[in-house]
Order: structure tokens, then sequence, then C-alpha cells
């Protein structure tokens, strides 16, 4: 990297070395252009983070589950050496309503004959009404600004007719977004379900967005991206500012300045406000950082001697409408070697429980854990768990999303250059919005703009 007075001088800088990120700088690097990549954190990675327990299983505290359809993120896996494995899915699945338990077998819980009906009614609606928003414009379906103007709540209300078919549906909202309906545009909703390939592909497990884990965790993906770029990738790099003129760019972290032709901003949208521009970016697209919220989640892991919940026919796949977590999985090792169960308090949930201490939610994680399971849950072998409400470098998980007004208002500065500024980041992606293979996709397409303007 050249030299330039006190300046650090390259072609083009990224800023967040996420998936986004590093995709935009490998495809970029690939092709002979000089980069540099700024990040934040002391990690790579981004929203996905794999931890060592203290047995030296890792676990994913971040992303982690990719299925069919993903081709990106699985071509990219492959091409990186980087295994995968099934999610483990046998046994009786649970789901509390109420505080009431029960179990079923198949991917939509076990309801009464009506409710039932109703939710696979639901489920149908939906995928037919997604399937009229375009990908790369949402604002431009004919009823963009009908859909807009409601909550995922609201239509719920108008078109979920029984009691518990509105609470499964819920459930899947929050576990799709960990965000609440009440929050949500009915519009960025059938976006996202588009962009995801229909409602029941995002909410399963077989031939579903959880189909399969990585052995060895998700943050490897990001790892190796960076053991290839070497030392043009600056850990604890937070970048304050970027100013741009006619000949360049200017980004400033607390560390040093940087001097580039063009720059990437691979960062979750409600971060890049938190950036000083000069000059101002435009009305529309500063509106836009300030107007899409993070989703809330606090991921919670608890490792064990053995799988017991297996033993007793259970596959760890659990649902609930109260208490400290509303999702909940199996996750054991790919050979069974390590056992472990992952939950998850989601939406105004998690909000409530960050304001808590971490002992108090062990104990009431364990306490769910061995509603579900049985009391051998309440003696993890190691617990752990991600605030990522209270993560500096992301404010929430797992994806920034549209309420209502936004997409019709000011939608189109999502993607949209501004100057010698480009943005990545799952949430512009328009294929599997708000998951790892849409992050990679946003990366790609904003170095091909780089590239086309250099």
């Amino acid at each position: 990297m050249a030299a330039d007075g006190d300046r650090q001088a390259s072609e083009v800088i990224i800023v967040g070395a996420g998936l986004a990120g590093l995709t935009a700088a490998r495809k970029l690097h690939g092709e002979g252009v000089d980069v540099v990549v700024l990040e934040a954190q002391d990690r790579v990675g981004g929203r996905t983070y794999s931890k060592a327990l203290s047995d030296g299983y890792v676990i994913d505290l971040g992303g982690q589950w990719v299925g069919p359809t993903q081709d990106r993120v699985i071509a990219l896996a492959d091409e990186l050496n980087i295994e995968r494995f099934t999610q483990f899915d046998t046994g009786r699945k649970s789901m509390s309503i109420g505080g009431e338990i029960s179990t079923y077998k198949h991917t939509i819980p076990s309801l009464p004959i009506w409710s039932l009906v109703d939710l696979q009614w639901v489920i149908m609606k939906v995928d037919r009404l997604a399937k009229k928003v375009p990908l790369d414009r949402p604002f431009s379906a004919k009823k963009a600004r009908e859909w807009d103007a409601m909550t995922v709540e609201t239509w719920k209300q108008n078109n979920v007719r029984t009691a518990k078919a509105r609470t499964a549906f819920d459930f899947a909202v929050r576990a799709i977004f960990a965000a609440e309906p009440n929050e949500v545009s009915f519009l960025h909703f059938l976006f996202y379900v588009r962009s995801g390939g229909g409602f029941m592909r995002l909410a399963s497990i077989p031939e579903g967005a959880q189909q399969e884990r990585f052995v060895g965790g998700a943050q490897q993906l990001s790892d190796v991206m960076a053991d290839e770029l070497g030392d043009r990738v600056r850990l604890e790099h937070p970048v304050r500012a970027i100013e741009q003129d006619d000949d360049g760019v200017t980004v400033r972290t607390d560390a040093a300045t940087f001097r580039a032709a063009r720059v990437i901003v691979a960062i979750p949208p409600t971060l890049c406000g938190r950036i000083d521009y000069t000059p101002e970016l435009p009305a529309r697209r500063d509106q836009l950082t300030q107007r899409m919220p993070m989703g809330s989640v606090i991921k919670c892991i608890a490792a064990y001697k053995r799988p017991f919940w297996r033993d007793a026919g259970y596959s760890g796949e659990m649902l609930a409408d109260t208490g400290a977590i509303q999702l909940g999985f199996d996750d054991c090792s790919h050979d069974g070697s390590h056992a472990a169960l992952v939950g998850f308090m989601l939406g105004e949930n998690a909000r409530e429980w960050t304001a808590r201490p971490e002992d108090a939610r062990r104990q009431a994680v364990l306490a769910e854990f061995a509603r579900f399971f049985g009391s051998e849950a309440l003696s993890p072998v190691e617990y752990a768990e991600k605030d990522w409400l209270a993560e500096p470098w992301s404010r929430g998980c797992y994806v920034g999303f549209m309420p209502p007004g936004v997409h019709t208002t000011i939608g189109d500065a999502l993607r949209a250059p501004v100057g010698r500024i480009h943005w990545a980041g799952t949430e512009t992606a328009t294929q599997w919005n708000g998951y790892m293979d849409g992050a990679i996709e946003s990366g790609e397409r904003a170095a091909g703009e780089v590239a086309a303007g250099l």
C-alpha cells in the first residue's frame, strides 16, 4: 500500500469486515485492485461470531444456518473447503402457548383443525402476495403504498381469524425478523418472504433456511477470506468520517487516515448513519439510516454432558409465546461428541432481558430448557450468550428492517451510490436479504459497481 503524506493510499476502501465487505474486497483484489478493509472490532465476521467453549467445541453466537437456493454462501464454503452438516431434526418438536406445552412432528405446529386450516390459508396467501413484489424495486409493486401503510400486525388482525393461528404466525414473524409484528411494514415482510423463496422456506429446517450448519462455525467464512487478504484487513479501525471530493475519498479512523478513489460501506444502515460525511449525505439516504432499526435478539447456548432431549425423543426444536426464550434448537456438534441447546430471546422480550444481569438470563434460559426437556437442563457444563443489542458495532441482529412508510418514500436510496460512496450489507440484497447469502450478493454487487467506476 502506498503512502500519501500522513495518509495511506489505495484504490478502494471497504468499511466493515463482515461477509459483505470481505466478499467485495476479495473480488476486487482478485481483479488486481488495491484494497484496504477497515474493521471496527478486534475480529472479522460481523454478525457471524463463532466461539470455542472450554472443551474446544465451537459454537455460533451469530449467523449459523444455510439452506437450499443459498447458492452464493454454499459455493463460497465449498471453495474455502468449509464443511457443512445437516441440522438435527429428528423427534418431537415442542410448542408452548399460554404456558401449555404440546408436541408435533412436522414443520407446522399441531393446532385445532380450524386453526390449522386458517394458518395454511394465510401462508398460501402471503406467498401469493409476495410474488407481486419486485425484488429490485419493492416500492414499485402495484399495491406498494397500501401494503407499506400497514404493519404485519394490522394485516394479521384483518386476515388471520383464529387465535392459535395468530399465535403461530407471530412465532414465525419473530423468528424471521427478531422483531414484533407491529414493527415491520407488511410490504417489507412480503419482500423478505419473496427474497427468501417463500414463507415455509424461511421457517423450515429440511429444505429451508435452517437446513445446514458449518463444522467449526460460520465465522470461518470471513476468517479464511481475511487470511487471504492479509494485512489489507485492518482490525480495531472504527471509521469516524468519510470525506469525498472530485478526486476521491478520505476515510478517517481513530488510528489513521486513508485515501482512495472509492469507498464501499458494508455495515448495517443504522451504523452508516453514525459516520460523519463531508459533504453531508442526501436527505433521503440520511433519513434511511435513521429509519431502518435492527432486530432485537439475545442468543443463548447451554452445553451438556449428553443430548438428553434426543434420548427422550425430542428434536430440541421449541417455540414459546411466554417465558425467557421464544425459539430453540438442538445445537450439538456434527459428530455428536458435544451436546448443546440454543435458545433465542427475540423482539420485545430481548429488549426487556437486555436490561437484566447475565446471570438472571442464564437462570431463566435454563429454566425454560428444563420446562421443555426435563430437569437435566438445569445443569449445563457451560453456558454462553451474545446480547446483540449490547454490541456497539451492530446495535442489534439479525438484520435491519423497514417499518411502515419507508419503502415507498425513501426505499430507492438503499443501494443507490452517493458519489464515490457505495453501499453493501445484507440489508441491500435482493436474494436472501438478511442472510449470509444476501451479504455475499451485496458485496459482489458493490464490487461490480466500483470496478466499473475505476
